[in-house]
């Protein structure tokens, strides 16, 4: 069967810790909503999702292309996995795997690339990089735990809910690269990835 990987981008967060917008944050010689955009499509996503909430009249401009559509997500103050389930509320029914990413945790295309080959290669449910024994992103899911998914909850805290429930298949991939742990989420952090990942390449 014909692999259809979809990709859920999730930009609708407050950033309240950051003290502006994250998806508009300078990142590679564009903003980072659009690096991330570029990261999954080169990577292999056939489509990419992204979800605005907070400031969304100023990310959407940046949210364009092929393949690459916007979603509003009404709930966006409620937390990341009301983001998720409007991602993936969209997602196209041809999906066959689905790729969930935050637009604060920017990834490089190889990254994306290596994850997504190494879960379809695997034909996993559902895979998970590490590094040095902790997890990382971006997370990718087998179409067929969509139903599972779209039941996600802040109180049952997210993603996480569904990997114990699936703790003996999650097929992971280890890296040597500490960046699939990057997470952009104060003006520190922030600065120091972009002082070390995010000049203009």
């Amino acid at each position: 069967m014909q692999c259809f990987v979809s990709a859920v981008l999730t930009a609708a967060g407050l950033s309240s810790r950051m003290g502006r917008p994250k998806p508009l944050l300078p990142w590679r010689g564009k903003t980072l909503v659009e690096s991330q955009i570029q990261s999954l499509l080169e990577a292999g996503a056939n489509e990419v999702i992204v979800v605005l909430g907070h400031e969304a009249e100023e990310v959407a401009p940046y949210v364009s292309g092929k393949a690459v559509r916007d979603v509003m997500n009404p709930l966006y103050k409620e937390g990341r996995t009301s983001s998720i389930r409007a991602g993936l509320e969209a997602v196209s029914p041809d999906a066959t795997d689905i790729v969930i990413m935050a637009v604060d945790q920017p990834r490089t295309p190889q990254i994306v690339s290596d994850v997504i080959n190494a879960h379809l290669e695997a034909g996993a449910l559902l895979t998970s990089p590490r590094y040095l024994g902790r997890g990382g992103h971006p997370l990718i899911f087998s179409a067929c735990l969509l139903p599972e998914l779209g039941r996600i909850s802040e109180k049952n805290q997210g993603l996480r809910e569904v990997f114990e429930r699936h703790r003996a298949e999650i097929n992971e991939v280890v890296f040597d690269d500490p960046a699939i742990r990057l997470d952009l989420n104060t003006p520190e952090a922030y600065n120091e990835a972009f002082e070390k990942y995010g000049r203009e390449v």
